[in-house]
């Protein structure tokens, strides 16, 4: 099935794939010749999907999909994973009075928050993200979704599981796979909070972060991050991250401290989840 996906431009294609294309688990999802694919799961249904940019303001999807039903459901995951709905105006004039944020958006006009397609799956990369590299970490979800990830039949080279669903997760020992004890821990525990609590990673719950926060193993960091990406909280903004801190070092020669950050960041509310991905953005340029 083709779909096409409209958007208010800008859109800078570019930064997004290669967001994803840094992140692209094997197995999981592929990037090749400027498309982004990935395996999907929608209430125990597997499918693909293919994402690329089209013409008139609109990337173009190829679905392979079973069920024409959760049609709308992956629309609007689809819509939250590439923020197609932003509105780039708002927030960039309203950053745009910090003079440095100013300047790296006029660089990049189009640029985009990425969002996930599952927030399970974006809680688990988030934690499995802690303290290491993300080379390190797309690593260790590979090895997960190969282990425990629902195998899956496609057309589509380099795709041959979907994410593993929370039952499986929830009494899986994560830990076997390379990782503390107590990040596998964390990792089931997550897990079986979805369980426990389905709506735990509903985008727009004003609760969410407290929620996320009341997990074990799940600080600040990772509570904010999943706001920002899953939640699509376009406040959220984990202070304490060091490439936010780097870029800044790059940008301006001092590396703020992480309640300096915080400092500077409020006048970018409500947009600072924004700000941050900007910042991100200018630092994997720079190197």
């Amino acid at each position: 099935m083709r779909l096409r996906l409209a958007y208010q431009p800008p859109y800078d294609w570019e930064a997004m794939l290669g967001f994803l294309a840094a992140r692209a688990v094997v197995g999981m999802e592929t990037v090749a010749d400027g498309v982004y694919s990935r395996s999907i799961g929608l209430n125990g249904v597997h499918g693909t999907v293919s994402v690329w940019p089209g013409t008139g303001d609109a990337l173009e999807v190829e679905l392979d999909f079973p069920d024409p039903a959760l049609l709308p459901q992956i629309i609007a995951r689809l819509r939250r994973l590439f923020d197609l709905d932003a509105d780039l105006a708002v927030m960039q004039g309203h950053l745009a009075k910090d003079p440095l944020l100013a300047r790296l958006i006029a660089e990049r006009p189009g640029l985009r928050v990425p969002g996930a397609w599952d927030g399970l799956e974006l809680a688990f990369r988030a934690v499995l993200g802690q303290q290491i590299t993300v080379v390190a970490a797309i690593r260790l979800a590979g090895k997960l979704v190969a282990q425990y990830g629902a195998p899956l039949r496609s057309a589509l080279p380099g795709l041959s599981h979907v994410f593993p669903q929370a039952s499986v997760l929830a009494t899986a020992d994560l830990a076997a796979l390379g990782m503390p004890k107590s990040r596998g821990r964390t990792l089931s525990g997550v897990a079986q909070a979805l369980l426990d609590d389905p709506l735990l990673f509903v985008p727009g719950r004003e609760d969410g972060v407290a929620r996320l926060l009341a997990l074990h193993g799940i600080g600040e960091w990772t509570a904010q991050y999943i706001a920002l990406r899953q939640l699509r909280d376009m406040d959220g903004f984990p202070h304490g991250d060091v490439g936010l801190r780097r870029a800044l070092e790059v940008l301006e020669g001092v590396r703020p401290t992480a309640r300096e950050l915080a400092d500077r960041a409020e006048v970018w509310r409500p947009c600072r989840g924004y700000a941050a991905q900007v910042l991100w953005t200018s630092l994997s340029r720079a190197d």
